[in-house]
């Protein structure tokens, strides 16, 4: 049997085992990695646990839906990683059809995405590259990037620990609007009165603890938001079309209610000079893609995020 060198290091010969290791750390799942390295799954968990047996450590956590690296699997992705991808590098290794052709795993809320993320990736689909997305909230799919189950995802918070690499996306401002039947009304009073003016009015949102409309009355009006929601919409373009209809008022970020202020179906009640901002990320497993195309949405999402 093989053992590391003193300094953790594994023998020349044990290439193919460190290609397969990088190649599950990275897509996240035994299955994934057997489709990109063209062998079949037993042949994989076989070669992982050999490597396993050969540096007397545990890779990786077995779970539901695919695997998590351990400490030692980041250590070690960290050391192979670059070495390995110089050597294919410079033998020519391109990935295969059938490694191209991989669908992109992306997820993140439903609204950015439709909004903003789908029709900037818009040009990759004619070039090729396959996209399933997945809408959802940050918690769950984080645990499922971590799972294996996307490649990226749009987290509306940074995430905590080394398990996961975020890059910051995008800024979204939150707006205080209703339609200008309400505006009309209150706008003004608002100006004098402050938040009590809104009191009569219907307050919209997407969930019962009203996290963006709380969040909003305690960055700008420096105080505890405690009132139900008329309406609850899941969907924060669902939100929009209430409020736009003269449901009542809402808070919703400016990119996905621009068009609607510009042509005045919608009023913003209130234009303070420190408006809430959230901070969205892009998250993936640390250590460099195993899949082109992964690569390529993740460059794009970044460029256009500049301009969002």
């Amino acid at each position: 049997m093989a053992h590391p060198h003193p300094d953790g290091s594994l023998p020349v010969a044990d290439l193919n085992l460190l290609r397969t290791f990088l190649a599950v750390y990275r897509s996240g799942s035994f299955t994934a990695a057997a489709g990109l390295l063209g062998l079949s799954q037993p042949t994989v968990t076989a070669q992982i646990r050999s490597l396993e047996r050969q540096t007397g450590r545990e890779l990786f956590a077995r779970l539901p839906r695919g695997v998590a690296p351990t400490a030692v699997a980041h250590d070690l992705a960290a050391r192979v990683a670059a070495p390995l991808d110089a050597l294919a590098a410079a033998t020519g290794q391109e990935p295969s059809p059938e490694r191209r052709a991989v669908p992109v795993h992306l997820a993140g809320p439903a609204e950015l995405l439709c909004a903003r993320v789908l029709p900037a990736l818009a040009p990759l689909v004619g070039e090729g590259v396959r996209l399933r997305i997945t809408v959802g909230l940050t918690d769950p799919l984080l645990d499922e990037l971590r799972a294996g189950r996307h490649d990226l995802v749009i987290a509306t918070y940074r995430p905590r620990g080394r398990s996961l690499t975020a890059e910051p996306l995008m800024d979204e401002e939150f707006v205080l609007l209703a339609a200008p039947v309400w505006a009309d009304r209150v706008k003004e009073r608002l100006a004098t009165e402050g938040p009590a003016a809104l009191h009569t009015v219907p307050l919209v949102t997407y969930a019962e603890d009203l996290p963006i409309a709380r969040r909003y009355w305690r960055h700008v009006f420096g105080t505890r938001l405690s009132r139900p929601a008329a309406v609850t919409v899941p969907d924060l373009r669902g939100v929009l079309s209430a409020v736009a209809a003269g449901a009542g008022f809402t808070v919703l970020p400016r990119y996905l209610c621009q068009d609607e202020l510009a042509s005045g179906a919608l009023v913003a009640l209130h234009e303070p000079d420190d408006p809430p901002i959230n901070t969205g990320y892009l998250v993936r497993r640390p250590g460099r893609p195993g899949h082109p195309h992964v690569t390529r949405v993740r460059e794009l999402l970044l460029e256009a995020g500049r301009t969002w």
